[in-house]
């Protein structure tokens, strides 16, 4: 039987993005399929997400500037030409001679001359319409430009985003792909600049940062590791709430498989972001604690708090995923942690009883903080969907509260920006709970820079004794 033939990473993202539906699908599994099939595994990954991210934006540019509405194209001719645009509008050192040529040829190995022809002749037509590539937002007309970088965009020769003196809203959300509502909730709360920055960071390429494990190594050693590997990486300037910087994260450059990286199969890292990290190191958990993570899964936060006091408290791991369980237990195993004990949600419930010094409650939530992260997110947000999230958060924050002793502090976490999952949550609960008490609180917006995080929110209560 022979080998599957090799592809391009554009063949590769153009097959991804057909097989994918926002409404219901996760890229990640359909790209893993694939990866194995072509040579440019980093950069398929990079087409994929970054044209999902801008799939708004790309599909106005061939609605005006291709003579067709997206819904009258092929579909498999569609996902060619989108990852055509997306290089042409996002990539502006990639010849665009290249990319129509490359376009063509897929298009070609999946039809006949007339889909080439097609394919050729729409994005030909959106390059004659390109004014400049990479031009100085400064000097760019607004109506004209989509934005690459906080610099630069590419700016086309005729006005097709919503005019900003109109709806700030419309005109954003037209440039970086995200529902109109949704920015007018950021509007409301943060205000045009602020909003802004935060539509640019929902659509960067987010870096990558590791936790160093410190039962296993030091930041030292591992960036020693990375250096004898090749791995250009850095300390990030993490700092824990109310003291100096915690340097136990590194910053990533360039494209690495995770699990090919020098320390990973001996646990001396987990993947975490910045933001990720700010809610075990606002509870300060102590080593004597009885701690319970009640939505634990994939055991990210769970390895930081048996990590942070070093793997000497007491630590049980739960999640209402019982299938997700799985992955809680194996990266406990791969860093070599004893304080973890993984139960079954349903055999928490049975010990109600039991009292804990502290409950890490990081929710399930809408992800408007991480948008750049989980590229599906920003397609399947709805406010009615919000709401219900709110319900839920506000009961699980009612289960943990019967679960923590007196002077015990719950430890509320979101990857949401929106204050009906974060801000609202707590007050209300403090309203109907006169036991607890607001001990501290965050909100951290997603940044593109100069260390580009996620957004996220967290509260820390303390049971009055």
């Amino acid at each position: 039987m022979s080998a599957p033939e090799t592809k391009s990473a554009r063949a590769i993202a153009a097959e991804v993005l057909h097989r994918f539906d926002p409404a219901r699908d996760y890229a990640g599994p359909i790209l893993d399929e694939l990866l194995g099939r072509t040579e440019e595994r980093q950069r398929a990954t990079d087409l994929v997400y970054g044209t999902i991210r801008n799939l708004y934006a790309i599909d106005a540019v061939i609605a005006q500037f291709a003579g067709r509405l997206p819904a009258r194209i092929a579909p498999k001719l569609l996902s060619i030409i989108r990852v055509g645009v997306y290089e042409l509008i996002y990539s502006p050192a990639t010849p665009a001679y290249s990319i129509v040529n490359e376009a063509a040829s897929n298009a070609k190995r999946g039809g006949g001359r007339k889909q080439t022809g097609f394919v050729n002749a729409v994005l030909r037509q959106v390059v004659r319409h390109i004014a400049n590539r990479q031009a100085d937002l400064t000097a760019a007309n607004a109506r004209r430009a989509l934005v690459q970088t906080p610099q630069a965009g590419c700016e086309f020769d005729t006005d097709f985003l919503p005019e900003a003196s109109t709806s700030v809203a419309a005109h954003l959300g037209a440039c970086f792909s995200l529902p109109q509502w949704l920015v007018s909730e950021w509007l409301d709360e943060f205000g045009p600049a602020q909003t802004q920055a935060i539509c640019l960071a929902c659509n960067r390429r987010p870096s990558l940062y590791v936790r160093v494990n410190p039962l296993r190594t030091t930041a030292e050693e591992l960036l020693h590791k990375f250096e004898q590997a090749g791995i250009q990486a850095e300390l990030a300037p993490v700092e824990k709430p109310g003291s100096a910087p915690d340097h136990n994260v590194i910053r990533i450059t360039g494209p690495h498989a995770v699990t090919q990286l020098p320390g990973f199969s001996e646990g001396s890292f987990s993947v975490q972001g910045l933001s990720a990290s700010r809610a075990v190191r606002a509870l300060r958990p102590q080593q004597d604690w009885s701690i319970l993570d009640l939505c634990s899964a994939p055991g990210t936060k769970t390895t930081q708090l048996a990590e942070a006091t070093l793997d000497s408290a007491q630590i049980t791991a739960t999640d209402i995923d019982a299938g997700r369980l799985d992955r809680v237990r194996e990266n406990v195993t791969r860093l070599g942690l004893k304080s973890v004990t993984v139960v079954p949600y349903a055999q928490l419930d049975q010990k109600a009883g039991e009292r804990f010094d502290a409950i890490l409650l990081d929710v399930p939530c809408s992800n408007t903080g991480v948008l750049a992260r989980r590229v599906e997110a920003r397609h399947r947000v709805r406010p009615k969907a919000v709401a219900s999230l709110a319900a839920t958060q506000r009961d699980l924050l009612k289960k943990a509260a019967g679960l923590v002793k007196p002077g015990g502090k719950i430890c509320y976490s979101t990857c949401s920006i929106q204050r009906m999952e974060n801000a609202d949550v707590i007050r209300a609960f403090l309203a109907d709970d006169n036991r607890f008490q607001l001990s501290h609180e965050e909100l951290v917006l997603p940044s593109s820079g100069p260390f580009d995080h996620d957004g996220a929110y967290v509260a820390v209560l303390t049971r009055k004794v």
